[in-house]
């Protein structure tokens, strides 16, 4: 019989491990990716998963798109609308006019924390919604209606 370990608990001991990582890094957002997880305590799949549910479980941290995990941090306020409302916002925020360029993919990437592809499809649909004009590779993205207050919530 091998002498392999017990793996009833491990995703409680990788458990413990994040959030002691999460309260030694209190300015820290985002929890390693699943794949580091798995190489740095050389873990499952399975257990890792399951230790980021507990995680999520105890209000820690959340899942967003794209699959990595973000620390919830007491008192902290979280924006759950959906990308494109949140961006449509931008126009308000910013107090962009109609006809003044929006920002580019890669800048509301960095703001929002996600990829460039997850902002060029929120920004498509903004498109489809008569909110932006139309951009391209080489072009700029335009405001063409700034959104109502019903629009945005």
């Amino acid at each position: 019989m091998s002498q392999q370990a017990n793996p009833r608990g491990t995703f409680l001991k990788v458990a413990d491990a994040l959030r002691s990582l999460i309260e030694a890094a209190p300015e820290t957002t985002e929890l390693p990716s699943l794949a580091e997880v798995m190489r740095d305590h050389k873990v499952s799949r399975g257990v890792a998963l399951r230790a980021f549910a507990v995680l999520k479980q105890e209000g820690v941290a959340e899942p967003t798109p794209g699959g990595r995990w973000h620390i919830v941090r007491a008192g902290q306020q979280v924006d759950r609308r959906p990308l494109e409302q949140r961006i449509g916002a931008v126009i308000t925020t910013d107090g962009l006019k109609v006809g003044q360029p929006f920002l580019s993919a890669s800048a509301l990437a960095e703001r929002f924390g996600v990829s460039r592809p997850t902002v060029t499809k929120a920004l498509d649909r903004l498109e489809a919604a008569g909110v932006l004009t139309g951009g391209g590779q080489g072009k700029v993205r335009t405001v063409r209606a700034v959104p109502t207050r019903e629009e945005r919530s």
